[in-house]
């Protein structure tokens, strides 16, 4: 045997991963400058990648003790930056059952079982979107790949149907669309034309209507179902009318904010979603799945396998069609990636994620309203879902960045500065049902006094609360 008896290293993986799925992560983990990584595993165990290699006990103490403690906890309670996540107990665990199957998941003849089980659980989605049971998709690695799929897509749909606009390919989106859009609309070479947004920050129809009377190059339009920044869900109904009027394609990134439609409390925020002809949604985001994840689905697959079916000798011999992802998105070789949360919703039921998710817009609006009771403080927005955004007047850039920096460091919360109409501001989002609004809250409190007061270290709620 080559590898010999790996008994030993598997035995040391496993046993670390068992007690890192049940334990509570560590809030002041983060990131450190690569040199003092390389001095610190040098003195440890000098290099790490050798000939004879270093053994399954050296290579899992350097992950322990000096990796491992370099990155941030996403699943923290106090983790509100960027859009953090809070995967199941049940869906990290099963995350280490499939890597052990091995399923090649591009293809049915290699992963017939668990592509079933992924199509069970996109089933659940576009049930929630009001799509017919014709519709499908696959899951990709996150909102960027499925984004430059869905895009590709409608590309191609238009290409088929009416050729190469005279203008070249363009596509219509808002200014609060995510980055990922346009980095797709760069990749596929079309260029983006900005439509600007109401007062309340959403993309109209009317708007739409305008940008594509002026512009017949316009092939496809993007409206988000929960902005990043700031959580705004477009107006998806009147959008999705003005562009099929056009003929263009729309594409609803929901990445974050899609996760909502599990929750009575939000669905009138969707309205017009079962018009539309792809929809993607990330459950490493909101849906308590582990990294990476991404759901895509398209109304009609027909024109996603049109679009990204590859052709070689040697595939010639595999059958087409829906079930198949290698042909709905831009990717062959794939994990099946969608098992994890098919797993964690078999053993939990939709009930559940529909309790996790409200309770997560339940804290947003409880922590927004705190923030409207303290005069210290300004509430930006009323959220939509669950992403507050809200300032502290007289404080300037450099003061929040001090503010958050300090409370990361400790351990207390991570809340990072963002900017909101070009202003400065601080933003908080909320996916994990274990965050309490009261800790929160009290935290915030730190900010009562001027910038000196509030960063020179008195003690906050508890850190990872």
């Amino acid at each position: 045997m080559v590898w010999g008896d790996e008994s030993e290293a598997v035995a040391a993986a496993l046993e670390w991963a068992r007690a890192r799925t049940v334990r509570a992560s560590d809030p002041k983990t983060t990131a450190r400058p690569p040199e003092e990584l390389a001095e610190e595993v040098a003195e440890e165990v000098g290099e790490v990648i050798t000939p004879e290699g270093i053994g399954a006990q050296r290579a899992m103490q350097i992950f322990t003790e000096i990796l491992e403690p370099a990155t941030r906890s996403q699943d923290d309670p106090m983790n509100l930056a960027y859009i953090p996540a809070a995967p199941t107990r049940a869906s990290v665990a099963f995350d280490e059952a499939v890597a052990s199957a091995n399923i090649f998941g591009g293809l049915w003849e290699t992963g017939a079982g668990a592509i079933f089980a992924e199509n069970q659980v996109l089933t659940w989605i576009t049930d929630m979107l009001g799509w017919p049971r014709s519709s499908g998709g696959c899951f990709v690695s996150g909102g960027t790949a499925g984004n430059l799929s869905a895009i590709a897509a409608a590309r191609e749909s238009w290409r088929t149907r009416h050729g190469r606009p005279e203008g070249g390919f363009k596509l219509a989106c808002s200014s609060t669309a995510h980055s990922s859009v346009r980095s797709a609309a760069r990749l596929l070479d079309m260029e983006v034309v900005p439509i600007p947004v109401d007062e309340r920050d959403h993309l109209t129809g009317a708007a739409v209507a305008d940008a594509l009377a002026s512009d017949p190059s316009i092939v496809a339009v993007v409206a988000s179902a929960g902005s990043t920044n700031a959580g705004v869900v477009d107006d998806i109904d009147d959008v999705a009318d003005a562009a099929h009027a056009h003929g263009a394609w729309v594409h609803v990134d929901g990445a974050y904010g899609g996760a909502g439609l599990c929750a009575p409390s939000a669905q009138d925020r969707f309205r017009g979603v079962e018009k539309v002809d792809s929809f993607t949604v990330d459950p490493h985001k909101w849906l308590f799945a582990p990294y990476d994840c991404c759901a895509l689905v398209y109304r009609n697959p027909a024109q996603a396998l049109a679009t990204h079916s590859q052709h070689a000798e040697y595939l010639d011999n595999a059958e087409r069609g829906k079930q198949n992802p290698a042909d709905l998105a831009a990717h062959l070789t794939r994990r099946t990636r969608g098992l994890p949360l098919w797993y964690s919703l078999a053993v939990h039921g939709t009930d559940r994620y529909t309790q996790a998710v409200e309770m997560s817009l339940s804290t947003a609006r409880a922590v927004a309203a705190g923030i409207k009771e303290r005069s210290f403080l300004r509430l930006l927005r009323e959220p939509e879902l669950s992403i507050v955004v809200f300032d502290r007047p007289g404080w300037d850039w450099d003061d929040y960045v001090t503010w958050s920096n300090r409370l990361a460091r400790d351990g207390v919360i991570l809340c990072v500065p963002t900017r909101h109409k070009g202003a400065p501001a601080l933003r908080l989002a909320f996916v994990n049902p274990e965050t309490k609004a009261e800790h929160v809250l009290a935290i915030l409190d730190s900010l009562a006094g001027s910038p000196d007061e509030a960063n020179a270290s008195p003690k906050h709620g508890p850190a990872g609360a």
